[in-house]
């Protein structure tokens, strides 16, 4: 797909960010399993379902730009699942897991503020009302997602991993 065009650029990010969330769906279990902290364990399971809803929310989106819903490589999603596999493979201690958890699932959090927040803009400059709408939504559950993450670890998992 060649892009030329601010609406070229739109659709290709949708592509890349479906991509993006369907990966996302692969990890979190994983990532989940890995927890000693049953309420990092409930974060992570929160983010999934969270994900699943993004998923078909992106879904209505390409149908709502009358494009086919096909996700294309996101190679910064590939390399944050990598360096999360990575991590989890390496850390024995059950508390700093947890803290890599947190901060692992974070990152992601923040690609996904940064793709949302740009989709957001364009959709609303290229008229897709309906399509900004839905990607508001998912922005704002993002943002949400990453507070509770970061309340998680500043409140409690921080310090039991520093002990």
């Amino acid at each position: 797909m060649s892009i030329e065009t601010l609406e070229d650029l739109f659709h290709h990010t949708l592509k890349d960010v479906l991509y993006a969330e369907r990966k996302l769906l692969k990890v979190l279990p994983k990532m989940g399993r890995k927890a000693g902290d049953s309420k990092v364990r409930a974060a992570l399971a929160a983010s999934r379902e969270e994900t699943e809803d993004q998923v078909v929310r992106l879904d209505e989106v390409f149908e709502a730009i009358g494009k086919q819903a096909r996700g294309a490589k996101c190679d910064a999603m590939v390399g944050l699942v990598d360096e999360a596999e990575g991590l989890m493979d390496e850390i024995e201690d059950a508390e700093t897991m947890d803290a890599a958890l947190i901060s692992l699932a974070q990152a992601m959090d923040h690609y996904k503020i940064a793709r949302y927040g740009t989709l957001v803009a364009w959709a609303r400059e290229l008229g897709h009302s309906k399509a900004a709408t839905h990607l508001k939504t998912t922005l704002d559950e993002v943002y949400g997602s990453d507070r509770k993450l970061s309340a998680l670890a500043e409140d409690r998992v921080n310090a039991t991993a520093a002990n």
